[in-house]
Order: structure tokens, then C-alpha cells, then sequence
């Protein structure tokens, strides 16, 4: 039987009260958030919503779910995820495959490897990005959205660094060997070794497209072609209550605060359908490349 100090009994007793405290502090806002979304307008107004919902209603959900134009931006949202998770997800790995590579295996590597941190430290800016997409024309496309955030160099570096320590060589060599190729050995032994990296990274990748805004005030000029976060925020933060489609009355009646709620917790929701999917992977992924043997 394994012994286990009092300070160590100690250590984990309190890790698991810390965690515990961070845990609730998390999940608290958005269950006020829920709460308010079902309750009724003078309650939400006054601020006595806490946790539970204060003469339930689902007037909010009703409407919100309703409007057709959070329905088409809700769509756009799922399209514009799914779409740039794939693109994003198929560069850095042919990147990160191709530059775990040794020197002498794949010439002028350290070029592409410096390349890379390069943009990864310096960019070009808003306005010389802008004029590259119209230039292209692109704007008021999906392409605007999902194009120029395709590589996120930190975590193709994170791919990388998990290609060069977590594969073993010699199967590579005993594919080789074999007659296989670059791609044949990727597609059956890189990505299934790599499951829990691509787990990973993907849903750092799947949050960054879902939760992304501005680039959708910029480049897209049709509020019809919006994803869900930029309508939000046009909705939320800058007041424009013609994209809810619902008149003065109306919002009296449901009251602005709960129709917000109700906007944000369906906005979260997806995302949040998606975590215990990815659970399994996440944990053995998020060291990935932190340990080299």
C-alpha cells in the first residue's frame, strides 16, 4: 500500500477545495444568466433575480427563438465554426506534420520554422489586412472569416512539439520501410496516435471561431450574413435593437434584460453541448509537447 504524508493529504484536501471554489465562481454567472432568461420583466428589471427564476416565464425564449433573423445569425455561427475548424485544423496539422521533421529530412525547415514565429510575433495590421481582403474579394464573404485566422502559430507549435515527442520513430521508419508515403503515413499513424492533440487544439480552435466578433463588423457588410457572436454584440453591447425585429412594445413587455439572458445562454450553449464530448481527449492533450523523453 502506497503511504501518503499528512502533507500531502493536506495539499490534496485543499487542491480540491480550490478547484471546487473555481468551479462554482465559474458556473454561477451563467446560471444567473439562466435564471434571469426565465423570469418575468419587473423582477429581472429590479435586480432581484439571483439563482432562480422569479415569476417564470419563457416569454424571452419564445421570442428569441422565434426571431428569424437570431435564427439565420445562430446558423451562420454553427457554419462559420464548423467550416473554420476544418480549414484551420487540416493547415496546422500539414504545417506542424512537416515541420517535426529533422533538418536533413526536409531541407530549409529552420526557414519556415523562423517564418512562422515571425508572424506568430508581428502582423500586419488592421488596415493593410482589410485592403488584402478586398483586394482578393472577399469581403462580405465567409471567406473573410475563416481565411485569415486558418493557422494560429501557437498552436500548430503545440502539434508540432506533440508529432516530434509523442510518435515514435521507429513506426514512421517501419512505414517508410514499407513503401509508405508522407501522406499514407500521416493519415494512419500520425492523427490516430495524435487524437487527444487534435482533441485539443480543435476546441481551442472551435471556441476562437464561435466566440469571434469584430471581424464580422469589418468585413462582412450584410447583417443578414452575421454570425451569431457579431449579431450579439450588435444587439448587446451597441443597443441595435432593429436586429431583434421586435418593436418598442414588445420589448417593454419581455423586457430587455431577460431577452439578452436568453440570447446569451443559447449563444453559450452549443459550445457547451460540445466539451463532454471532447472530455476524454482533453486532459491527456493539454500537456501535449510539455514533456519530451
Amino acid at each position: 500500500m502506497h503511504y501518503k504524508s499528512t502533507s500531502y493529504t493536506v495539499f490534496t484536501i485543499c487542491n480540491y477545495i480550490f478547484l471546487g471554489f473555481l468551479g462554482i465562481i465559474c458556473i454561477l454567472p451563467l446560471i444567473h444568466i439562466l435564471a434571469v432568461s426565465f423570469s418575468g420583466s419587473a423582477p429581472a428589471n429590479a435586480n432581484l433575480v439571483t439563482f432562480f427564476p422569479i415569476e417564470f416565464t419563457l416569454d424571452a425564449w419564445e421570442k428569441t427563438l422565434g426571431n428569424e433573423r437570431f435564427l439565420r445569425s445562430l446558423w451562420n455561427g454553427i457554419f462559420r465554426t464548423a467550416l473554420g475548424t476544418f480549414i484551420s485544423l487540416s493547415c496546422m496539422i500539414l504545417a506542424a506534420y512537416s515541420l517535426s521533421k529533422e533538418d536533413h529530412e526536409f531541407k530549409g525547415r529552420k526557414v519556415y520554422v523562423y517564418f512562422f514565429i515571425f508572424i506568430m510575433l508581428f502582423n500586419g495590421g488592421l488596415i493593410p489586412t482589410y485592403i488584402l481582403i478586398q483586394n482578393l474579394n472577399l469581403i462580405n464573404t465567409i471567406w473573410a472569416l475563416v481565411l485569415p485566422s486558418a493557422i494560429n502559430v501557437f498552436n500548430m507549435i503545440l502539434l508540432l512539439n506533440f508529432f516530434r515527442t509523442g510518435v515514435p520513430k521507429t513506426l514512421e521508419e517501419a512505414a517508410f520501410i514499407d513503401g509508405a508515403g508522407h501522406f499514407r503515413i500521416l493519415f494512419s499513424i500520425y492523427l490516430p496516435i495524435s487524437l487527444p492533440a487534435i482533441a485539443t487544439i480543435g476546441l481551442f480552435t472551435m471556441v476562437g471561431q464561435w466566440n469571434s466578433w469584430f471581424d464580422g463588423l469589418i468585413y462582412l457588410s450584410d447583417a443578414n450574413k452575421y454570425p451569431l457572436s457579431t449579431f450579439l454584440q450588435t444587439v448587446i453591447v451597441q443597443q441595435d435593437l432593429s436586429q431583434m425585429n421586435v418593436d418598442a412594445s414588445e420589448m417593454k413587455n419581455l423586457s430587455e434584460r431577460t431577452s439578452k439572458s436568453a440570447q446569451i445562454f443559447i449563444g453559450a450553449l452549443p459550445i457547451l453541448l460540445v466539451y463532454p464530448f471532447l472530455q476524454k481527449y482533453f486532459v491527456k492533450g493539454i500537456v501535449l509537447g510539455s514533456v519530451k523523453e
